[in-house]
């Protein structure tokens, strides 16, 4: 019994204590925590690991800490080399399915470092209805009884909507995994 105690308490501190004293950064929940006090390092890092998953800056602003991303189409299963689909279960989704991601990276100072906080938000496509894209269907709208007007109608003729699917936590602990294991320069 006392064995299983000193293994219960021990090994959980040791733990503890081997995060503190080995590395600089450590990962909870969707947040890692840089021990750097070099802030040019890290927000160069961040955006660096943004572009790997091919996702571009749509905004950035250092005073405040944050990173927004364009939306990017999720990448299915035929296109390996995209990386924001994360795992076998999201390329079969955006195989099926029009999905697309953007992420938001906060970076805030804390004492003896700073927290890179990232959500990556995907949302589904929905059609209202069936998309007239061949050429004889998309020619001229059909859903309106008599116009003068012959523009043609490129595509389909009412915008698409997006639902959101909320947040993406394979691709969210990835990312944290890629920050975590490139360490960040003093």
């Amino acid at each position: 019994m006392r064995y299983l105690s000193i293994i219960l308490i021990g090994v959980p501190l040791l733990g503890t204590l081997s995060g503190c004293l080995g590395g600089s950064q450590a990962v909870s929940g969707n947040s890692v925590f840089v021990g750097t006090a070099n802030n040019e390092a890290v927000w160069e890092q961040t955006v660096s690991m943004l572009h790997k998953y091919n996702f571009e800056i749509a905004r950035e602003n250092k005073l405040d800490g944050i990173i927004e991303t364009d939306y990017k189409v999720g990448s299915g299963c035929l296109e390996p080399w995209h990386r924001e689909s994360v795992g076998f279960k999201n390329r079969v989704e955006s195989s099926l399915q029009s999905i697309r991601r953007r992420v938001l990276v906060s970076i805030t100072p804390a004492e003896g470092g700073f927290f890179v906080n990232i959500e990556a938000f995907k949302e589904l496509e929905d059609l209202p209805g069936i998309a007239a894209n061949s050429a004889g269907g998309a020619t001229f709208q059909d859903n309106r009884p008599l116009q003068r007007d012959l523009n043609l109608v490129v595509g389909q003729s009412t915008p698409s909507g997006w639902i959101n699917k909320g947040r993406d936590p394979a691709l969210e602990a990835e990312m944290l995994q890629y920050l975590n294991s490139h360490p960040i320069g003093q």
